[in-house]
């Protein structure tokens, strides 16, 4: 390929992970806000975060991003930004998967824990803040780390607005050229990589949280063992 062609693919995969981030950090947001709603002691709360749940765990990513940039300005009158607005359709979507992520975590925590906050008579948000979550967050980071990657292969949704990913950035160079095995090749292994770092990062999270947490697992410690049997 020429190095006008490489520029291309490499502003797709720039725009590629601004998605990624932008999109992650809304979804850890939602994840968390609702995720802890559905266990709240009030059942509306319950109710309201079970529903945003549902119905965005049950809508295709796809027809959200479509209907979040074409179909709100009709509504509201008012137009996203395709980078805001693919953000938007991503975090809010991956969000609600996260939530479930969250809301098991926090409930497979021993009850004993929550008692003895009560016990010590924290309110329900100390609790949560000094009980639950740190016992519960580290539980959390192998699906997490999942739905990071999962969210990195659905921002290649995001060129059906015509946004220059990598996806669409590789498309048009595989236009240009002709090749599609070779340029669809390279923009496999780009995913590839970019995941693969994704979950190196997030197992050095996993095992820091847990020796916070005290939860890190111990070395084995050989023993050597008497030769023979016994004593004579």
């Amino acid at each position: 390929m020429t190095s006008g062609l490489w520029q291309l693919v490499l502003s797709g995969v720039w725009t590629t992970l601004q998605l990624l981030v932008f999109g992650a950090l809304l979804a850890t947001a939602v994840s968390f806000a609702v995720g802890m709603a559905r266990t709240h002691r009030l059942w509306i709360v319950r109710f309201v975060a079970g529903v945003y749940t549902e119905v965005f765990r049950g809508t295709s990513t796809l027809i959200m991003i479509f209907w979040v940039f074409f179909v709100l300005p009709l509504a509201f009158g008012w137009q996203l930004v395709p980078m805001w607005a693919a953000t938007l359709a991503l975090g809010l979507t991956y969000g609600a998967y996260g939530a479930e992520i969250v809301r098991g975590a926090l409930n497979s925590v021993d009850p004993a824990q929550r008692e003895g906050g009560i016990a010590l008579g924290f309110t329900p948000w100390q609790r949560m803040r000094k009980i639950l979550l740190p016992q519960a967050v580290p539980e959390m980071i192998p699906s997490f780390s999942n739905l990071l990657v999962e969210l990195l292969k659905g921002t290649a949704l995001v060129s059906v607005m015509g946004m220059g990913d990598l996806a669409f950035s590789g498309n048009l160079v595989r236009l240009a050229l002709q090749q599609s095995a070779e340029i669809y090749a390279y923009v496999l292994l780009i995913y590839f990589v970019i995941a693969f770092a994704l979950t190196r990062l997030m197992r050095l999270l996993e095992h820091r949280l847990k020796v916070r947490a005290g939860k890190a697992p111990q070395a084995r410690v050989f023993v050597p063992q008497p030769v023979g049997g016994g004593v004579s």
